[in-house]
């Protein structure tokens, strides 16, 4: 499995991406529709139009690395439906996401914030 530091920020370009976008291209697309440097410590999700596969891009110290999933049988699911172009996530999700979970419908235990013990 392949997990990703829970604190990371990550941030899901939502709309459909021509998967023939190799690293330049996807840095070019965060850099400029999303407005971010590609070359931070965040990572960066996109999919193609039927959700089948999924490309992470991210900086690693004097580099990009690219990670590219493919499902043969199922779709991601992916907040196409959601407003805005990015949904920014943690590395927690992103690994949710991977694993196939739908993480819009995962909620969370309530926090609870106590004053005292006993």
């Amino acid at each position: 499995m392949f997990n990703f530091d829970p604190d990371v920020e990550v941030y899901l370009y939502k709309e459909p991406v021509d998967f023939r976008k190799q690293i330049n291209g996807l840095a070019l697309m965060v850099q400029e529709l999303m407005g971010i440097n590609p070359m931070s410590s965040a990572v960066f999700v996109f999919t193609n139009r039927r959700a089948t596969s999924i490309k992470v891009l991210w900086w690693h110290r004097n580099g990009f690395c690219l990670f590219h999933k493919r499902l043969e049988k199922h779709r991601f699911v992916w907040p196409f439906d959601h407003d805005g172009e990015v949904l920014q996530l943690n590395g927690e999700l992103l690994s949710y996401l991977l694993a196939g979970l739908d993480i819009f419908r995962i909620p969370p235990h309530q926090q609870l914030i106590y004053g005292a013990v006993g």
